[in-house]
């Protein structure tokens, strides 16, 4: 278990302690929820009133609550940026292998930087870089010339295929599929010719990557996904897509080939986006938006029908299949009043 003092804390907040240097924490804890030997925080000012009923060792707070708290606190300027720093100081999460197992199979040429880890059953071809501080887990297979940077992380049964690139201090989860080859076939008369995809993936550095999301491989160029950029579960990003540096795309969401989105995006889980389209810089898609068109300028955009009591959604569904018929009615009764 993790133990760490307020003043530690402090320091690696940022913030102002009022209270107990030496007092200890071992967790963060909801505000509802904690107490002795926990930290909380309020990021939500909904929750203001019940400060004066925190029964946790410490609390994360704004200049501007300090007053209606009545045990330690520790004044920052943002409590949930705080929060993530403090839940990292505490973090007990294993490490995904802790040594190199002996049920290994590894390529006599692989390099291996310094203290590498891998797990049981993993499978390293021929020609892979494993940085230094790499960890492979458990049943993961890494392809043929693959480079891992350092202080990169691949939870167990992560499969990456031949001649991927993955840079330092990156994080992908559990069967995710980095490399599998894009969605490239020709048509000769009814049936399909496979195109080989001769493109890689390359991944640039603290790019983190949810569970069970696939990254296809490009067809002629690469997929690449540049620096600090977070990608959630279920996710498929298709061939030759490129997605700009801090985009964070929420999970369940396709992006067809060739799209190329661009940096700090926030996509809303469930979205598609068409192929072949532009997406600029600073774009908020909100959930279940279906992009089939180029975004050529930053803001946010919606699609999909919010949900309704199925009588409600049964009228709107109807109305919608006679938009076009209403349309012409309309244009009808425009014309009779402009003559």
């Amino acid at each position: 278990m993790s133990r760490v003092t307020l003043a530690e804390l402090a320091a690696i907040t940022g913030g102002v302690l009022h209270g107990d240097s030496d007092a200890v924490v071992t967790s963060v804890a909801p505000m509802d929820k904690s107490g002795e030997g926990q930290i909380t925080f309020l990021s939500n000012a909904k929750y203001r009133k019940h400060l004066g009923e925190c029964q946790a060792t410490a609390i994360m707070v704004k200049e501007s609550e300090l007053e209606l708290c009545n045990i330690n606190v520790l004044v920052v300027p943002d409590p949930y940026l705080a929060y993530a720093l403090v839940a990292q100081a505490l973090d007990s999460t294993p490490a995904p292998a802790s040594s190199i197992h002996a049920s290994a199979v590894i390529a006599d040429d692989v390099i291996i930087g310094k203290g590498v880890t891998i797990g049981a059953n993993a499978t390293i071809e021929s020609g892979v870089t494993l940085g230094d501080d790499s960890s492979i887990g458990a049943g993961c297979f890494i392809g043929k010339d693959t480079v891992i940077g350092k202080g990169s992380k691949l939870w167990a049964n992560v499969s990456v295929y031949h001649s991927v690139q993955i840079g330092e201090f990156c994080l992908v989860q559990s069967n995710t599929v980095i490399g599998s080859d894009g969605f490239g076939y020709a048509n000769d008369k009814g049936e399909w010719i496979k195109i080989p995809q001769v493109g890689s993936v390359k991944i640039g550095n603290r790019v983190e990557i949810g569970a069970c999301t696939t990254i296809d491989r490009g067809a002629l160029d690469d997929t690449v996904i540049e620096d600090n950029v977070i990608l959630d579960n279920q996710l498929q990003i298709a061939h030759n897509v490129q997605i700009g540096y801090g985009t964070a795309i929420a999970g369940g969401t396709i992006v067809a080939g060739s799209t190329s989105i661009g940096k700090y995006c926030i996509i809303g889980g469930g979205s598609v986006i068409n192929g072949h389209i532009q997406i600029a810089d600073q774009v908020t898609i909100t959930g279940m938006g279906m992009v089939m068109r180029s975004l050529p300028e930053k803001g946010m955009f919606s699609s999909g029908i919010p949900l309704q009591p199925n009588k409600e959604w049964r009228k709107t569904a109807a109305r919608v299949h006679r938009i076009d018929e209403m349309n012409k009615r309309l244009k009808e009764v425009e014309k009779k009043l402009e003559s």
